[in-house]
């Protein structure tokens, strides 16, 4: 999860520095085109086409949509906001895994991580600054995000036993390519071959996220190992400095304190009741 979290900041970053150039669209199917690239690798590595079973195509097909939905709110989100503001608040998202995780994982969560999930959303409470207006309706998309990679990461988990994790990413990717292609066609712009060489690192970049990321959720509970994506925090911040020269403001860093407090604290409840079982 600390892999999948680093390597997708690093793609973040590459994605804000294209959003001016390229429509959504346009980024979002090139980028699944050159994440075709370690998938392949990855399939012929899991034994060709048979890795690419379907067990569940109603998993599937839910899995794909909130990954086309998530991908474009994200996209949104980072050409309207600084890096450091829109991943923080995407945050919430272990939130929201274990606020869903009881009633659709079965998973058991005790009032002591119920009250750090009040704890991490006073947080985004602080971020959102509710009445400061101009954040206020931006944040719908991060939150947004969250929101539907916590479903994503639900939705993966309960396929663990079903689908393999490179039929998950190939068709997942293969939905968001069809979905850019379809919104970004109309408005396609000329790329030049140093657009295409970073369209081919950001795809690479992705590709390795989204595999740690999904084993990091076959091997453990969904409300365990999402906190550590909290980690990544620190290199948003520098990335975002040392790119556009972004300082993430007091109440950022307050509200992303809290939220990532009740995440650590979840994870330490969740190790206290594992043992004591």
């Amino acid at each position: 999860m600390i892999m999948g979290g680093l390597l997708l900041t690093v793609n973040d970053a590459i994605q804000k520095w294209m959003t001016d150039e390229f429509p959504t669209g346009q980024l979002l199917s090139m980028r699944g085109l050159f994440v075709m690239l370690p998938i392949g690798v990855l399939v012929w590595r899991a034994g060709g086409i048979s890795a690419l079973r379907i067990g569940s195509l109603r998993g599937q097909s839910i899995r794909a949509g909130l990954v086309c939905l998530s991908s474009l709110l994200f996209i949104t989100s980072l050409s309207l906001m600084p890096l450091a503001d829109a991943i923080a608040l995407t945050f919430a998202g272990p939130l929201f895994i274990t606020a869903l995780a009881p009633f659709m994982l079965g998973e058991v969560v005790g009032w002591h991580r119920w009250l750090a999930v009040l704890i991490g959303f006073v947080g985004v409470v602080v971020m959102v600054q509710p009445s400061s207006g101009a954040l206020q309706w931006i944040a719908v998309f991060p939150l947004g995000v969250a929101l539907c990679g916590a479903l994503r990461d639900i939705v993966t988990r309960h396929m663990h036993t079903t689908e393999s994790t490179v039929a998950i990413m190939f068709y997942s990717v293969l939905a968001v390519i069809l979905f850019g292609l379809t919104i970004g066609i109309a408005d396609w712009r000329d790329m030049s071959i140093e657009q295409i060489g970073l369209f081919a690192i950001n795809g690479v970049v992705l590709g390795a996220a989204y595999f740690f990321l999904i084993e990091a959720l076959r091997y453990a509970e969904a409300s365990m190992v999402s906190p550590f994506k909290y980690v990544t925090l620190l290199w948003v911040i520098l990335l975002g400095q040392l790119i556009w020269g972004d300082v993430p403001g007091m109440q950022v860093l307050i509200g992303a304190v809290l939220i990532i407090a009740s995440g650590w604290y979840i994870l330490l409840r969740e190790s206290i009741r594992r043992n004591a079982a």
